[in-house]
């Protein structure tokens, strides 16, 4: 009986290091796709040399994106993103629902690093009352991994850093962020859906949640964009912001 028990003692050991090993091979493998992928798309379809890191302030006459080629390495491209001094700086993508894009990237490839993604139920062509968009807080600061930069006092006191960035196919938008904190994993945030009592209570709702008051002023009539990644086990880092500029790019 000891011999057995130490044989199976060592069969689990060496299982659990190959299990590991494995695990550790094919998150190196995903890490350099991302990055090589994301290098790809800003060498093809930005017209400037924007650095990926450390997003400083630019104009929306400075960066622009060549959406029909986007289009043509994947057609669920709908627009993109950039959060100042962080990594968020990539087009996003939609599909009928909210899973496929946790593990596959841009090109439509597996990975568990997956891709940034509009939530299957907005209409990024008539800004719902809640626009959401997701992505994995991966360790190696790709994807949503440096979100978690908004919930740090030098980040969210910075007033260059409270307006975000979003183009679509045919607007530039800028979005006043009002709302920064990280909670227990629950659908009530990425509610989409209001009658104008629900969406009044929900806004306060976000407000009064957020780790620092941004003092900006909200009512039934504003549009919010929603960025939520993980944070911890079973908790998320979220971010809210106002709609505030829509302009048509020429």
């Amino acid at each position: 009986m000891k011999k057995k028990l130490i044989i199976f003692i060592l069969l689990i050991t060496i299982f659990t290091f190959i299990f590991s090993l494995y695990k550790i091979i094919m998150w190196n493998k995903d890490n350099s796709h991302t990055k090589s992928l994301t290098e790809n798309i800003f060498n093809e379809t930005i017209n400037n040399s924007l650095e990926i890191e450390n997003i400083e302030e630019d104009s929306e006459e400075e960066f622009k994106i060549d959406f029909d080629k986007l289009k043509t390495q994947n057609k669920d491209v709908k627009g993109w993103i950039q959060v100042n001094n962080t990594n968020i700086n990539y087009p996003f993508v939609q599909y009928k629902d909210n899973d496929y894009y946790l593990k596959h990237s841009f090109d439509k490839k597996y990975t568990d690093a997956g891709w940034v993604f509009l939530d299957y139920r907005n209409n990024i062509d008539d800004f719902d009352r809640n626009t959401i968009i997701y992505g994995h807080a991966r360790l190696d600061k790709t994807m949503f991994g440096t979100l978690k930069n908004v919930l740090k006092k030098d980040w969210y006191t910075n007033t260059d850093n409270q307006i975000i960035k979003l183009y679509t196919l045919n607007e530039y938008t800028e979005w006043q962020v009002f709302s920064v904190y990280h909670i227990e994993t629950e659908d009530y945030y990425i509610t989409t859906e209001f009658t104008d009592s629900e969406f009044n209570e929900f806004i306060k709702t976000l407000k009064k949640r957020s780790i620092y008051n941004f003092n900006v002023d909200l009512d039934i009539n504003d549009k919010i964009l929603t960025l939520s990644t993980c944070h911890l086990k079973n908790e998320k880092t979220v971010l809210h912001a106002k709609l505030i500029k829509k302009e048509v790019i020429d």
